[in-house]
């Protein structure tokens, strides 16, 4: 497996620290708000990278913070007149569903920074005693970036070419205006912590850091998150480890590109800013990710509410592919000996093995989710066709036929997309309330008390019906099944209800 590191600019052979191992950590939300689609997207991306290492047989530790004390947090509590946890606690919960929701896994570990507040004042103080860090005559404490040799390595940039056209903030506690902060002195109405250097908080770059060396260890094997916390966000983080324990941070740095909508970045401004919330409100979540998965995670995405329809059609396609290898795997005519059905492609490759080998070698490869589903819609095609041919009463065919919608499944879900259509209780319940009025119509025919045997023994009826040419009983079934919701459909092997 090989993965470009944002590091070093290159795709490289993937070894974990620890075989068989592998710790994970992408930087979390500032919760302040509803999260949108664009860090749907980050979060998406490499819970799909998880999913694949998971897949591979890798014992993956995932952590993901939650940055709940920030200048955002604080600011939008003002507004509205709020306790800054309040708002931290509302939208904590509120990125925790959305992300259930979307189907990414939960994480092992999901610190919170206001409850590891302790570790990070330890490695403020290690930075000080290193000459890293100073304390200002304010009482905040700032990280010294000229002190660090490598600073700049994990973004590309060069120190002395920051300050070049830079908008530099004016602080006359800072030595150098590049220093950033690592702890901020307590204001009035703020939250704040006790600490060496009187109350205050931490920076925003000085939680990660902490909570990465605390949970994971350094190095860690990836870290990951959007393309724009290269700088300065990530490069300020792999800076105070190697200042303060002597090592890297991570030994892999991947970054998700950024979403645009229809082609603009998207903005409460221009209208087209979306939350994932309002998305997942209107369109099936595995759609969304289908969606997301069709463009590579380093590549710029581009979004649109077409796109996102077209996206429901091929999910309903895939889903309607399963169904029917599954309906054929049930069905049996017990008809006289039949050839068997050639299940290879002409260069001997059973298409199932092909599909998988085509996935995982796609996966393989920076995790380019894009080749790897038209991996999936290439057999997906390829199934679609030999179902038109195949028959029933072969057993081989009907072993083949579920064994290919379980590889369906299988490698949809590595990419998080569910296999099956979402249902919806009440209708469920209208549509068994009318099959119940069918049983009590033909109940004298069949026995059957649920409704999967009832269906059965329907479709066999008029199967029956249309051999012996009673085509008024058969149109009969039909139309009460029509009336039941369902669609029926005369195939070889039978009567198809859907």
């Amino acid at each position: 497996m090989r993965i470009y590191n944002s590091k070093t600019h290159k795709k490289e052979e993937f070894t974990p620290l620890v075989p068989g191992k592998v710790t994970m950590y992408v930087c979390g939300p500032t919760v302040y708000d509803q999260i949108h689609i664009g860090n749907g997207r980050t979060f998406v991306s490499f819970d799909m990278c998880r999913r694949y290492l998971i897949y591979k047989g890798y014992e993956v530790t995932f952590a993901q913070n939650l940055t709940d004390v920030d200048d955002k947090i604080i600011k939008r509590a003002r507004e509205e007149g709020k306790e800054a946890r309040e708002i931290a606690t509302t939208f904590s919960e509120a990125f925790i569903e959305q992300m259930k929701r979307l189907g990414v896994l939960a994480p092992d570990i999901r610190p919170q920074a206001t409850h590891e507040i302790d570790a990070m004042i330890e490695m403020i103080e290690g930075l000080i005693k290193k000459n890293h860090a100073y304390v200002a005559p304010s009482g905040d404490v700032y990280f010294s970036v000229r002190s660090v040799e490598t600073y700049g390595n994990v973004s590309g940039r060069n120190v002395d070419e920051l300050l070049v056209g830079a908008r530099i903030e004016e602080n006359t506690d800072k030595r150098d205006p590049l220093d950033f902060a690592l702890w901020k002195a307590a204001k009035p109405g703020e939250p704040s912590w006790e600490s060496p250097w009187g109350a205050g908080r931490p920076g925003w770059h000085t939680e990660c850091s902490a909570m990465v060396h605390k949970y994971l260890g350094t190095p860690i094997d990836i870290h990951g998150g959007g393309s724009d916390l290269i700088f300065p966000h990530h490069e300020n983080e792999a800076a105070q480890a190697s200042a303060c324990w002597d090592t890297a941070l991570a030994n892999i740095w991947m970054h998700a590109g950024m979403l645009r909508v229809e082609g603009e970045k998207m903005s409460k401004s221009l209208g087209n800013f979306y939350t994932v919330q309002e998305v997942l409100d209107k369109y099936p979540p595995s759609a969304l990710r289908l969606l997301m998965a069709q463009t590579h995670y380093r590549s710029p995405m581009d979004f649109s509410f077409e796109r996102l329809r077209g996206a429901v059609a091929a999910l309903e396609k895939l889903q309607t592919t399963i169904q029917n290898l599954r309906w054929f795997a049930t069905q049996d005519t017990q008809s006289a000996d039949k050839p068997l059905i050639s299940v290879v492609h002409k260069n001997g490759d059973n298409r199932l093995e092909k599909a998988r080998k085509d996935f995982e070698a796609a996966m393989d490869d920076d995790f380019n989710t894009a080749a790897a589903l038209a991996a999936i819609f290439e057999v997906q095609t390829d199934l679609n066709k030999w179902l038109e041919d195949a028959q029933p009463e072969d057993c081989a065919s009907r072993g083949y036929a579920c064994v290919a919608a379980d590889t369906l499944e299988e490698l949809l879900s590595i990419l998080g997309i569910e296999a099956v259509h979402d249902s919806d209780d009440d209708s469920e319940s209208e549509n068994l309330l009318t099959l119940q009025e069918i049983l009590a119509r033909y109940g004298e025919l069949c026995d059957a008390n649920t409704v999967p045997k009832l269906l059965q023994a329907l479709s066999s009826l008029r199967d029956e019906a249309r051999a012996n040419k009673d085509y008024a009983t058969s149109d009969a079934l039909r139309d009460e099944l029509i009336a039941a919701g369902y669609s029926v459909e005369d195939t070889a092997a039978g009567t198809r209800i859907k």
